[in-house]
């Protein structure tokens, strides 16, 4: 009777494994256009800060595969590294998938409750890029493990748990937008104090996204960098009181809002005017955010027709953008790819933190 037992329990779990479900996850990447280092600490919690920012068609992609033990298994398939260990183990952090580590601890400590997962991920965004992509990757990965455990999480709260995740547990330097920018998706004019992150959706009308996108140029330096150094050294001089820094950090929340009544008004010429003064005044921060070949790719973008551009993150390397005078993008693009930089096609994405489940009815014989 017990070996009958057994091998109706065996069946069972066969049935099991056979109809739980597969958990999917994406979140986009954002480009920043004005405001980026008033949502680094301590500048929001004395002065308060805004950033101007839009989610655009690239993704971190998740996908979680419960299992009936207790292991837990990860890939990367972008970064070509595979972890394997027992829920029940602390993970130690070493450099190898930190990150994913620290969200599957952290959420897990929450529940008291350990369980088995198979995790793979990959994202279009390498870290230090200047996209956010860090960020969106752990949105996706929180995003898998709140339906897996059906958790009820808001987007702020999801926000939330990836900023405390990256900046609390891990101590990664950085600011506050990426995390929100990521999960709640699309236009956005966000502002952060003392007593929290409050973010606005700005209808930017179809006829204007779709101009901004006909004129504008992303494209990726060739190198990424090492954000956090130049965090560090611009909240070093913040906080010295250093005037080229004041000026650069205050100005980037006026331009934030004088650009974000640019773009709701249709006026996309003034848009990029105002992302050349962001970028002027950006410099200030930090020596270190820009270098040759950015202030070369820049020259070269200006005598061509674009009207103004940045760096999309902290600087010194990752992606750029361009806002082009009509007509004159090929012409852009081509002085470019001239300097080594290479373009990437995009278009602006409105949602966030997207999820969903599927179940494999069909199977492979």
């Amino acid at each position: 009777m017990l070996f009958e037992d057994s091998l109706i329990s065996r069946a069972h779990a066969r049935r099991e494994a056979r109809v739980r479900p597969l958990y999917r996850a994406r979140t986009p990447v954002r480009i920043s256009f004005a405001g980026g280092g008033t949502d680094v600490s301590p500048f929001p919690d004395r002065e308060g800060g805004v950033v101007l920012s839009a989610t655009i068609n690239r993704f971190a992609h998740g996908l979680l595969r419960p299992r009936i033990d207790d292991r837990i298994t990860v890939e990367s398939y972008d970064l070509g590294v595979t972890l394997e260990y027992s829920a029940h183990d602390i993970p130690e952090m070493d450099g190898r998938l930190d990150l994913v580590k620290a969200v599957i601890a952290r959420i897990a400590d929450q529940l008291g409750e350990r369980r088995g997962v198979d995790v793979f991920l990959r994202s279009w965004a390498p870290a230090g890029s200047g996209l956010g992509g860090s960020s969106s990757l752990v949105v996706t990965l929180i995003g898998l493990l709140r339906d897996f455990h059906r958790l009820a999480l808001t987007d702020y709260e999801t926000a939330r748990l990836a900023w405390e995740i990256e900046r609390i547990d891990l101590g990664l330097a950085g600011g506050l937008q990426d995390q929100y920018a990521s999960t709640f998706g699309g236009f956005n004019f966000i502002e952060f104090g003392s007593d929290g992150v409050l973010v606005n959706p700005l209808r930017v009308h179809r006829d204007v996204v779709l101009e901004l996108e006909e004129n504008m140029v992303l494209c990726f330096t060739g190198s990424t960098r090492a954000g956090s150094s130049i965090i560090e050294d611009q909240t070093a001089r913040y906080e010295s009181a250093d005037a080229d820094a004041l000026s650069g950090l205050r100005m980037q929340k006026d331009l934030a809002v004088e650009m974000k009544a640019a773009l709701l008004q249709a006026r996309l010429n003034t848009f990029g005017e105002l992302l050349d003064a962001a970028w002027q005044h950006k410099k200030k921060m930090s020596p270190m955010i820009t270098t040759p070949l950015i202030d070369e790719a820049y020259n070269a973008a200006r005598e061509a027709g674009a009207i103004g551009g940045k760096v999309t993150g902290a600087g010194g390397g990752g992606f750029m953008i361009f806002y082009c005078a009509s007509g004159t993008r090929p012409k852009v693009v081509e002085r470019l790819n001239a300097l080594g930089l290479r373009e990437s096609d995009f278009a602006f994405e409105p949602a966030g933190l997207t999820t969903w489940s599927y179940v494999e009815h069909d199977r492979l014989h």
